[in-house]
């Protein structure tokens, strides 16, 4: 396995919308497992493909806390249902922030395991938010893009900041 490099808000890349998997074969099932190594060495709770520049409908989530539970979703389709809540969301490609995103409580997910099997569940709390979250990052779309844009715009700031510290 593998662990990929994740990109960080505001690349451009993390705008693409992904395309979906047209057959689960052992290419898909490599980024599987290079995105679970990824994810765990980070470590953090959710990736979608997108996060790694392959833009693909992927995304992997393990929010068990020995790390010994993942879930794989291959196109997932989504409906959100129940009362909105606010929770506090972080990312791997905003790494250091956690603002108050508001979303539904419940989803139900219509996917492909990894093995290429269509399955699907319902879902409430923590994995529901995470699901959300990853299917946004297939379409584009960030966390802060539910913030306001004077706090999107500091946050910007702060990791190009950190970024040319670092270099």
């Amino acid at each position: 396995m593998t662990i990929l490099n994740v990109i960080s808000f505001p690349d451009p890349r993390l705008r693409t919308k992904a395309a979906p998997v047209a057959a689960v074969d052992a290419a898909i099932d490599q980024l599987v497992g290079d995105m679970l190594e990824t994810l765990y060495q980070a470590p953090g709770i959710g990736l979608a493909a997108t996060q790694v520049n392959v833009h693909k409908r992927v995304i992997v989530i393990d929010i068990s806390k020995d790390g010994d539970d993942p879930l794989v979703l291959i196109n997932p389709q989504l409906e959100v249902s129940g009362e909105l809540l606010e929770t506090q969301e972080g990312c791997l490609s905003v790494p250091g922030f956690y603002e108050p995103v508001t979303r539904r409580e419940h989803t139900h997910v219509q996917a492909l395991d990894r093995q290429g099997k269509p399955f699907a569940m319902d879902v409430d709390g923590l994995l529901s938010v995470c699901i959300q979250h990853e299917c946004d990052h297939l379409q584009g779309k960030l966390f802060v893009d539910y913030l306001s844009s004077l706090k999107r715009s500091r946050i910007q700031k702060k990791l190009l900041k950190s970024r040319r510290a670092a270099a």
